[in-house]
């Protein structure tokens, strides 16, 4: 009867110790389990300590380690306590300190105490320890066929790196739960191998939502997006409940798809869901960023509005939006508005900032703003604030300052800001800055093959066609290939064509290249004169202009031409750069035909109407 009582009194103080927040509550507590005779239960000590060291202003070393070491005869759950709390606080030598304690006094360890240590050394990023303690549950036995065990083991050899070990672990299980299979899936899409997560996602065996966002998520952050909206509409024909990270994963492929269709469907989804972008700040701002990539900024800047609480990722995601639209007044009012409000700018905020005051031009205010940065709001400039400082002056004209700028930068130099010199090199046909540039970005990015194409075409375009060879047979001798530039066109039925350049396989070809000679026949009537600096190789001026009629977003224009209704506005995504042929086709374009004409680059958005573009030829 008196074992009953005390086990009813042990189960009370553990359920009350639970609802314990403060140290005066934890204390009243303790006292009276000093006043029943109980501070010698491990079950009771174990969940006192648990709850003692949540608490952050309270160190281990002091009431918890001396609490602890008044238990005559601890079990393995209260120096697992302990062992924990020191793995969450980062001592990681303290918490295997105790573990070999543990061990010398001839206490077995527990599941817990395995998922503890391999917790702290994943935390830690340390494979060594964390190999020492996998061996430990080999040789003590028992825990090969442990779940909680193996999963945190899993979890440890992901964070340190060690993929294959984690798979190694995988294999091994004799019984897998649904955390199992997502860490890997989770693992194999951040370092971009999708082949290998999908594999394991069609066996699992039940797919759970934390499973299907995995897998949109690993899509979208793999530049995948039909993928990622493939998986998200499987997810939603399976009656899957969404999450805010799922949403969020698939609104930015949307982003990198720029398809109307797929914007306004997962627009309709978020709206009918509990993450309503009023109401939602991160899927709003997401939605934000995804009408901005689309080409409907106007739409962007409606959500903005309709948002009832922002913060500085929905200003920031404006603001970058206005920017990549060449819209730099809208831009800059917008922050002078966000610094009225309490939300402080930061660094992604001044990056669209910088990069709005580069596509309009505006030197002496892009200046001003660098140089207030860390005084006025408190924000130190990265190399990517460099990188837009570069590029500003440089495409201003400005090549010596840029690279006056670049050499007395505080920090290393990264490949964005040689590669912002070596654009502006391009564009003011200056080969011995790009020259400079690309010896270090050959340094710093030794497989990027625009780097070399870029200062190829620059040479190319001072006729200089002896360095044009010697960078060419550079990139052959590194086996380097060049990525195939291709555009996308949505059609109005919301399928979207693909173009590639030199593509003779659309099914409607013939029409395409019968529009496209039509429109340049209409283009040369009003003074057309193809571009020919536009190629980069020595060859015959007719060769290069049958070269140029084959550029993807010149096959796009002809086919938004032959299929879309009269009036209507084009949009164009390509993945590279536009060319100067194809920016002064584009603005002939909507000339003669009095279209509307929006093309996005892998650089910024281009409008085009009646003969000019939004980047008054500042690109």
């Amino acid at each position: 009867m008196i074992n009953l009582h005390r086990k009813v009194l042990e189960s009370e103080l553990v359920s009350i110790l639970q609802g314990c927040t403060t140290l005066n509550q934890i204390k009243r507590v303790h006292a009276f389990i000093y006043r029943n005779n109980l501070n010698q239960s491990s079950y009771v000590i174990t969940k006192l300590l648990r709850v003692l060291t949540t608490l952050r202003h309270v160190p281990i070393h002091t009431y918890p380690l001396l609490l602890f070491s008044q238990v005559h005869n601890p079990n393995p759950f209260l120096w697992t306590a302990l062992i924990r709390a020191y793995a969450h606080k980062g001592d990681i030598f303290e918490a295997f300190r105790l573990y070999g304690s543990m061990r010398m006094k001839c206490t077995g360890p527990v599941s817990f105490t395995f998922s503890a240590l391999f917790s702290a050394c994943g935390a830690a990023r340390d494979a060594r320890l964390g190999a020492q303690v996998h061996a430990q549950t080999i040789s003590i036995g028992g825990f090969a066929s442990d779940l909680y065990v193996n999963n945190t083991m899993i979890d440890m050899y992901v964070k340190c790196g060690l993929l294959p070990s984690a798979r190694n672990v995988f294999d091994e299980m004799p019984e897998r739960d649904v955390v199992s299979w997502t860490a890997l899936i989770v693992a194999y899409a951040k370092i971009g191998d999708m082949g290998s997560a999908g594999d394991l996602f069609d066996e699992l065996p039940v797919k759970d939502m934390v499973a299907w966002s995995a897998m949109v998520n690993g899509y979208a952050q793999n530049a995948m997006p039909k993928k990622a909206l493939e998986f998200f509409e499987l997810l939603q024909n399976e009656g899957v409940e969404i999450d805010e990270v799922t949403l969020v994963g698939v609104i930015s492929a949307c982003a990198q798809l720029g398809a109307s269709k797929y914007a306004n469907w997962i627009r309709d989804i978020a709206e009918s869901s509990r993450f309503r972008p009023e109401n939602n700040v991160l899927v709003g701002s997401a939605l934000i960023d995804m009408y901005s990539k689309c080409g409907n900024v106007e739409e962007a800047y409606n959500v903005f509005k309709g948002m009832k609480e922002r913060n500085v990722f929905s200003y920031s995601s404006m603001i970058v939006g206005f920017a990549i639209h060449g819209n730099a007044n809208e831009a800059m009012n917008l922050f002078y508005e966000m610094l009225e409000t309490e939300i402080k700018p930061n660094h992604v905020t001044f990056v669209g900032v910088l990069t709005a005051c580069s596509h309009a031009g505006m030197v002496d205010q892009g200046q001003q703003i660098f140089a207030t940065m860390e005084k006025c709001y408190g924000v130190a400039p990265t190399a990517d604030h460099y990188a837009c400082m570069a590029d500003l002056l440089g495409r201003a004209g400005h090549l010596e300052k840029a690279h006056r700028l670049i050499e007395t930068m505080p920090m290393k130099p990264n490949g964005a800001v040689w590669g912002a010199l070596l654009g502006a090199s391009h564009i003011h046909g200056n080969p011995d800055v790009a020259e400079t540039a690309s010896k270090h970005l050959f340094e710093l990015e030794p497989d990027n093959i625009g780097n070399y194409l870029l200062l190829s075409k620059t040479y190319a375009s001072a006729g200089r066609w002896d360095d044009v060879s010697r960078v060419r047979k550079l990139m052959r001798e590194k086996k380097l290939k060049k990525n195939p530039g291709y555009s996308w066109f949505e059609a109005k039925d919301g399928i979207v064509h693909e173009f590639f350049a030199g593509d003779v396989t659309h099914p409607e070809i013939t029409d395409i290249k019968k529009e496209l000679d039509d429109l340049m026949d209409r283009l040369k009537a009003i003074g057309y004169q193809p571009n020919l600096c536009s190629v980069s190789y020595d060859i015959s001026d007719n060769e290069k202009r049958c070269i140029l009629m084959t550029h993807s977003e010149k096959l796009a224009l002809a086919y938004g031409l032959l299929r879309s209704d009269a009036g209507s506005t084009i949009k164009i995504m390509k993945n590279l750069r536009i060319c100067e042929d194809c920016h002064i086709v584009m603005c002939g374009a909507s000339k003669v035909t009095g279209r509307k004409i929006v093309v996005r680059d892998n650089m910024r958005f281009h409008h085009f109407l009646d003969g000019a573009c939004s980047c008054g030829n500042f690109w």
